[in-house]
């Protein structure tokens, strides 16, 4: 494995396919990658190609990052490496059926890979950026945070703490001066394993025009770090429907939200993982 060289380093969740290989593939031309991901072996040969294809130093860390010791010893490499100027919080993975029928563990898992992982590894992350004034977290939310259904309320309201968290850490820097940025990342349905990991029919879910690519994802997250912007959310299509849905009354808002739940919600509360399960989108 390639040790890290002298690039700036951007430090990836999730990396092994889906938006988290988006943001690496088009990341490593001009940058150094410290790739993270439970899937070794593909994470591996994702490196070997960045590697050998740009010549910059890629190194992967294979992790699940709902085990407390592995998201210490990741942590603990952000706050450290002098070179870190992106962290993407990407990891993720989605569940289908009711709340209470659905197996507790699995929604304790989610809470803990969706919101205590990226609470620790931002808070290292950002130690480190904030002393050296430069560099910024993205934290791959989702347009679930804005628009909820039945069926994944475990996964709505990770997404919603998500957009919180970093709406409250932009006002916190911007109060200390700092230069360091922030960024929720929301994007909608995106053609990616995540729904095939759930055995879920795209073609169900949602007409064609409402679906982006991750490398579209990745480019309109990029260009809104380029253009400081807090909130990203690729597509018109998403960014209409969140400004439409904030405009109404609750209840009115409650019961357009069930209907839609209504036709996507799973015969049974059956998890799925497999695949890209835990890559947001």
């Amino acid at each position: 494995m390639k040790s890290l060289g002298n690039k700036p380093l951007v430090a990836i969740t999730g990396a092994s396919s889906g938006i988290g290989e988006a943001f690496a593939r088009k990341l490593a031309p001009e940058h150094d990658l410290l790739l993270v991901a439970r899937r070794g072996e593909r994470l591996r040969a994702l490196a070997d190609e960045l590697s050998r294809t740009t010549g910059s130093a890629i190194e992967t860390i294979e992790a699940d990052l709902t085990i407390e010791d592995d998201v210490v010893k990741l942590a603990d490499r952000l706050a450290r490496n002098e070179q870190l100027v992106l962290l993407v919080n990407n990891a993720g993975f989605g569940t289908r059926g009711k709340f209470w029928e659905a197996p507790f563990a699995r929604q304790e898992e989610m809470h803990k890979l969706h919101v205590l992982a990226p609470l620790r590894l931002t808070h290292e992350a950002l130690g480190n950026m904030v002393r050296r004034d430069t560099g910024a977290v993205i934290n791959v939310a989702s347009v679930a945070a804005f628009v909820r259904t039945p069926g994944s309320a475990s996964y709505c309201a990770t997404k919603s703490w998500m957009t919180a968290f970093t709406e409250t850490l932009h006002l916190e820097l911007k109060r200390a001066g700092s230069a360091v940025m922030v960024q929720a990342l929301c994007p909608g349905y995106t053609y990616s394993e995540f729904h095939d990991a759930l055995g879920l029919d795209r073609s169900r879910l949602a007409p064609r025009a409402f679906w982006l690519s991750a490398e579209q994802v990745v480019e309109a997250s990029l260009e809104g770090l380029r253009r400081k912007k807090l909130f990203v959310v690729p597509g018109w299509q998403y960014r209409w429907l969140i400004s439409f849905l904030s405009k109404l009354p609750t209840g009115l808002r409650l019961l357009l939200e069930a209907k839609t739940g209504a036709k996507k919600q799973p015969a049974t509360p059956e998890l799925a993982e497999g695949g890209n399960a835990r890559i947001s989108g």
